[in-house]
């Protein structure tokens, strides 16, 4: 199944020179903007007991599916598996054995393009490279909530913590694995660039995400750790006073990556009365 813009008319080009060859290929047309549209309209035509998803610039490994299939017959548990992405331009980083983690404080490690070691249970999959039971995401989609017009970071957090609070093992296992090659994105989320509208819409998915999922404690650790502290990417208090004497423009991201978060704790704290009620 192949996800496309109706108005993207070189994939609709491809596709139809495709499905000569390939007859079993289904196409779907999305008009609304951002992945989460395209994520969910994908898998509203999914009848198959697993959907596993990839993006339009990552190439799966031959054997893909094979080691997917075999982690969902092993363990009847299991409604996730996923594995690492070997980025294109990164091939020589170092290796991690600590992938995909959310600390119950909310701070998160990815690590999931230089995952080594065995399979594992981890909390968060990659989009890139990551596949559903079917009866694990029932009546779960891809949050409409999420800030962004075209990549929306963080929907593949949000949607892996779900499934993980309706009690199912989140696999990740570096031998299941597609090469990635990060493509240019053609809104405010450019790679490498530090856009103050694609800060604030990481900031606020990213809290969105990983405030619904805390207990109430680790929601008050959470304010702690990324307001006070924060990461070089959306910093908070000291990676401001940290780098401020290299980059004093990050001052003025604080109180706009700060707010962003706030506004997320509202939606979150919303959600959360409605689950209690």
């Amino acid at each position: 199944m192949v996800v496309h813009r109706s108005t993207d008319e070189e994939s609709i080009a491809c596709l139809r020179s495709l499905n000569g060859n390939h007859p079993g290929i289904t196409c779907v047309a999305v008009d609304v903007p951002g992945q989460v549209a395209a994520l969910n309209a994908g898998l509203a035509g999914v009848t198959n007991d697993v959907v596993a998803i990839t993006d339009d610039d990552a190439a799966p490994h031959v054997d893909w599916l094979a080691r997917i299939e075999a982690h969902y017959l092993e363990n009847s548990d299991v409604g996730a598996v996923g594995g690492r992405d070997c980025v294109a331009h990164e091939a020589g980083a170092p290796r991690k054995d600590r992938v995909g983690i959310v600390f119950w404080y909310g701070r998160r490690i990815g690590n999931h393009h230089a995952g080594i070691g065995p399979a594992r249970s981890v909390d968060v999959l990659k989009g890139a490279n990551m596949s559903y039971r079917l009866r694990a995401i029932a009546g779960i989609r891809f949050d409409t909530r999420l800030r962004g017009e075209g990549a929306q970071p963080h929907n593949d957090l949000s949607f892996s913590l779900a499934v993980r609070r309706a009690g199912w093992k989140v696999i990740y296992d570096p031998a299941v694995a597609v090469d990635h090659f990060p493509a240019p994105r053609f809104d405010d989320d450019q790679r490498g660039a530090r856009l103050l509208p694609a800060l604030t819409n990481d900031a606020h998915n990213e809290a969105l995400a990983i405030l619904e999922h805390l207990e109430p404690a680790g929601r008050l650790f959470f304010w702690l750790w990324y307001a006070g502290i924060g990461t070089r990417k959306l910093p908070g208090l000291l990676q401001c006073a940290r780098l401020g004497f290299r980059r004093p423009a990050i001052w003025s991201e604080l109180w706009p990556i700060l707010r962003a978060r706030i506004q997320a704790s509202k939606l979150a704290q919303r959600r959360s009365t409605v689950r209690k009620a």
